[in-house]
């Protein structure tokens, strides 16, 4: 019992060591703040940009989040398309009387074809509407988002001065509730951590990804890698629109040279936010659940593999102290007094640690006190128990269930 507690111990503590020094610097959130990469306000030509807002019963949040977009400290042209999703609480209604713009323009989706999931049905025909407008730049963001006012011109200088096909921003999720202050942070952390900003950024390195919220695009490279249509039936639609940019190839500027290929940029926001609560455990839970087993490509195989990953990095150090601080057990302790027992607390300790000086970062990035970064096991366990339940909701037919859709179910046709 003892060897194989120990050895699970030391394969803990050899994980945080990978994820901190091997795995992108993920952890380091406020290195990934757009302050830090580019903070300079938009420059050159000014451009022209289309933001192309899905709403789906959104008419609480609908009209802050046109106003802070309509209010943007942008040089070029801005339009902004609000494509009404079938909405039953007035959400086009509201939209149209939050502002008087000749810029906002509100069409309802078509029926949802075969196929297609809802929110990327509507961003497609936000995108057709905003084709007439001849945009340099497609802003896919959320109803329920608040930008600061310059996070296009952040976005767009990023773009330009990286040379980037799609940039994103992590808009900062509300955390307020006892359950979001223990699992916001948390997600981010794991997002973050699955998807490290560094490698989303390094032309050598297949990871992609970026967060739907906030999704700047260039249209032509939009174009090349086949539209929206390419990804129509994705769930996590943000994270396969930044593989399909990513894996498309183009000619370089330079005449014979080779296929290059496209380039995503991620990074957490400074302004911008989130208005959506999280008031409950619950709530949080279908969120996860929503996304988690597909996350996982349906695999229990997969599902399996993760959630023992999760047990020996994040609930493991915390089972090595509880075992071995509550035992006493001569046989434990050696004849220098150096036993089983102090191996056993030392390696779960280091672990602890490890962990929490790593999720520290994100924890100050929500403005939290920093005594909540060693709270990870437990946010941790309940991302593993959501995980479980996202994939016996897949499996029921119930699978990525959103305002009423369920668009991820075994049985989905």
């Amino acid at each position: 019992m003892h060897t194989a507690a120990i050895a699970v111990g030391v394969t803990s503590v050899g994980a945080w060591v990978y994820l901190l020094l091997g795995r992108g610097w993920f952890w380091r959130a406020g290195k990934c703040s757009a302050k830090n990469i580019c903070g300079k306000a938009q420059t050159g030509v000014p451009v022209s940009a289309v933001a192309v807002v899905p709403a789906r019963n959104e008419r609480e949040t609908i009209g802050p989040a046109i106003k802070s977009l309509l209010g943007q400290e942008f040089a070029g042209r801005l339009h902004v398309v609000v494509v009404d999703d079938h909405s039953e609480d007035g959400t086009a209604e509201a939209a149209r009387e939050s502002i008087e713009d000749n810029r906002l323009i509100v069409i309802k989706a078509k029926a949802l074809p075969a196929g297609w999931t809802g929110k990327v049905w509507a961003m497609q025909q936000g995108i057709e509407a905003a084709r007439d407008l001849h945009p340099e730049f497609i802003l896919l963001t959320d109803a329920d988002v608040v930008h600061g006012r310059s996070s296009l011109a952040t976005l767009v200088s990023v773009a330009k001065e990286g040379r980037y096909d799609l940039t994103s921003f992590m808009v900062r999720l509300h955390c307020e509730s006892m359950a979001e202050r223990l699992l916001i942070p948390a997600f981010v952390f794991f997002f973050f951590m699955l998807y490290p900003p560094r490698w989303i950024a390094a032309a050598n390195k297949k990871t992609a990804g970026a967060a739907g919220g906030c999704m700047l695009v260039r249209a032509d490279a939009l174009e090349r890698a086949g539209g929206l249509e390419a990804i129509r039936g994705e769930v996590i639609d943000d994270c396969a629109l930044a593989r399909a940019i990513k894996a498309e190839r183009f000619p370089s500027a330079a005449e014979a040279a080779p296929l290059q290929s496209g380039r995503v940029w991620l990074g957490l926001s400074d302004s911008s936010e989130s208005l959506r609560e999280y008031g409950s455990f619950a709530e949080i839970g279908r969120m996860i659940a929503r996304t988690a087993f597909n996350q996982l490509r349906h695999s229990w195989l997969m599902l399996a593999g993760g959630l023992a990953g999760m047990a020996i990095t994040f609930v493991v150090p915390v089972a090595l102290i509880f075992l071995y601080s509550t035992q006493a057990n001569p046989a434990w302790v050696g004849h220098s007094g150096f036993g089983w027992g102090t191996l056993g607390l030392m390696l779960g300790a280091l672990a602890w640690a490890l962990m929490t000086l790593a999720y520290l970062p994100v924890v100050l990035y929500y403005r939290l006190n920093g005594l909540w970064a060693v709270t990870l096991p437990l946010a941790a366990s309940f991302y593993m128990g959501a995980a479980v339940w996202s994939a016996v909701k897949y499996w029921s037919g119930r699978g990525g269930e959103w305002k009423g859709r369920a668009q991820d179910g075994k049985t989905r046709p």
